[in-house]
């Protein structure tokens, strides 16, 4: 266990909590349908690059490269860096939010979580920090405590989950599409093949790997599916929106209790520290792979010097802008938000190419009906983010 976990739980970040939150807020149990329909979509994404990591023993920046060029390679690394930058950003800003709520200042929790992230990321050890991570996971069960705590509807839940309900609302639509933004994000396709690769999980460990991430989807989807359940049983009902992670916590304490604000906030903290710590090393390790340059928590600074450098960079400039006063952050993440809606599609195909490609993948490459789930999820994809595109140019 490990890779397809991490994986799937570091998708749960700052942004995920806030997407959830806010479609709870706004919408009651109204979009809880949409968990299990991301969940298979997540599987689909994730299990391919889990497999393809394990038969090829490479990440997916190196069979990019392979199969396309090394012109293709470098745009989607520039992509990727540029998205990622913006996304562990968030993360800083999710984990001063959260500690914001116990009192701790911006100036106090940023630097000491950026040192902390650093000198985790920099322990040399994959299996060390696999294991240090999967322990910060544990934080999420306090998102089923408080789902719990608040006393839901359960037969209604259920229902809700089981029935979509559909609502003719921009804002219900455009929460729909950000919600597999939150829940697949390009990243995360090089996190599950490039954590397979580290570990050195081989083709014969490819059912403990479908168990694995497997597992990671569902657990990840329990947890999007609680939080959603908490504030639309606590915050729609009171007609309280929210717009961030933190608002929706300060918000449950005055309707069922201080408890409640401190189960959600160390939750988005330990979402966003998981995230923080995963986000610097993928960037550099694809970045590093696609070049042909060393990579790997395992290898030093003389062995890996661009590595451990882009690691440094981008913990640096992400904790540095978020400490700055007046910045844009909510400008910087919806550039994020772009570049990923562009490239998750693109990538996704290079996937499914290069899965379906038996010179690649040998017995291991995609049948039939696995090549069909996963260009049904490609379509799916690509037709909400041109939607998405197209809301935020009409404003909406």
């Amino acid at each position: 266990m490990g890779p397809g976990l991490l994986a799937a739980l570091a998708g749960a970040d700052a942004g995920g909590v806030a997407t959830y939150s806010n479609a709870g807020a706004a919408f009651g149990f109204a979009q809880l349908w949409t968990v299990p329909v991301m969940c298979f979509l997540l599987i689909v994404a994730q299990e391919t690059a889990a497999r393809m990591g394990c038969v090829t023993g490479k990440g997916l920046a190196s069979l990019i490269r392979e199969q396309f060029g090394v012109r293709l390679s470098a745009l989607a690394m520039l992509a990727l860096l540029a998205s990622n930058t913006t996304v562990t950003l968030s993360e800083f800003a999710g984990i001063a939010s959260g500690l914001a709520l116990f009192g701790v200042p911006t100036y106090v929790s940023v630097p000491v979580a950026a040192v902390v992230i650093w000198l985790l990321t920099m322990s040399g050890s994959y299996r060390r920090i696999e294991k240090i991570l999967l322990a910060v996971a544990c934080v999420f069960v306090v998102y089923v405590v408080a789902g719990v705590m608040v006393g839901p509807d359960w037969g209604d839940a259920l229902s809700a989950t089981l029935v979509p309900r559909l609502s003719g609302d921009p804002r219900y639509l455009s929460l729909l599409v950000a919600n597999v933004g939150t829940t697949i994000a390009p990243w995360m396709l090089f996190l599950a093949q490039n954590n397979v690769v580290e570990k050195n999980a081989r083709a014969e460990d490819l059912p403990y790997q479908r168990i694995d991430t497997v597992t990671g989807a569902v657990v990840a989807s329990v947890i999007s599916w609680f939080i959603i359940l908490t504030t639309g049983a606590v915050l729609y009902p009171a007609g309280i929106t929210v717009d961030s992670a933190q608002a929706a916590a300060s918000a449950l304490a005055p309707l069922v209790g201080d408890y409640a604000e401190a189960l959600f906030g160390a939750g988005l903290v330990g979402a966003s520290f998981l995230a923080a710590c995963v986000l610097p090393s993928v960037t550099s390790s694809a970045i590093c792979e696609a070049f042909g340059w060393e990579r790997g928590a395992d290898r030093s600074w003389a062995e890996a010097p661009v590595y451990r450098s882009i690691i440094t960079a981008v913990v640096l400039v992400s904790a540095a802008v978020v400490v700055l006063p007046n910045v844009d952050l909510f400008g910087i993440m919806m550039l994020a938000q772009v570049i990923n809606g562009v490239l998750l599609p693109v990538l996704l195909v290079f996937m499914v190419l290069i899965a379906g490609d038996r010179h690649v993948m040998g017995r291991n490459a995609n049948g039939r009906v696995w090549n069909a789930l996963t260009w049904a999820t490609i379509v799916a994809v690509t037709v909400l983010t041109v939607v998405m595109f197209v809301m935020q140019a009409a404003g909406l």
